[in-house]
């Protein structure tokens, strides 16, 4: 969704059109369940994060600056909701609760099973080593590689250098490495 179409919507919600909010939703709502899955490992957390950042985005639409990406705004506004709720649940999971999670992520097991089973195990295993990283280079890594964003995008989303992004991408790459060789 370009950022024109994003204010248009906005400003029609802002005109009382509370329907049009719909298509926001439609537009990110798979990119918020991906992020609050990624750092919480939890799709039952990521289902009830994704609607309570919808709701907030939402409630405060009236704060939306249309200078800037509704796409950035709502990203923030789920970042900042994420880790409150990880600072409430204690960001350490077991190794049995990353082994549950890692086991409902649906991994496809098709025509080329011991192929797909080598790679749902090493996809298991970065999705544990993933909830041991540090949140704010989980998240870094997971906008930059789940989500594709520039680093740019990143530095808005985060209010941080495109410099200091860069560096928790880095970091989070390099810890992720020897989580992953252990």
């Amino acid at each position: 969704m370009t950022p024109t179409e994003e204010n248009q919507i906005v400003e029609r919600v802002l005109q009382g059109e509370r329907g049009a909010f719909t298509a926001l939703v439609d537009a990110y709502k798979g990119m918020i369940f991906n992020l609050a899955f990624r750092m919480t490992g939890s799709r039952q957390d990521a289902d009830d994060l994704s609607q309570e950042i919808f709701i907030r985005a939402y409630r405060n639409i009236r704060q939306f600056d249309p200078r800037k990406r509704f796409f950035t705004w709502i990203y923030t506004i789920g970042l900042n909701i994420i880790r409150n709720h990880l600072k409430k649940q204690g960001r350490e999971m077991t190794r049995e609760n990353a082994d549950k999670s890692s086991s409902k992520a649906g991994i496809d097991q098709g025509a080329q099973a011991e192929l797909n089973v080598m790679k749902a195990q090493e996809v298991s295993r970065l999705e544990i080593c993933m909830q041991k990283l540090p949140a704010d280079l989980c998240e870094s890594v997971v906008m930059r590689f789940y989500h594709d964003l520039s680093f740019e995008e990143i530095a808005d989303i985060s209010d941080a250098s495109v410099s200091a992004v860069k560096m928790r991408v880095y970091r989070g790459l390099e810890q992720l490495k020897q989580l992953m060789n252990k």
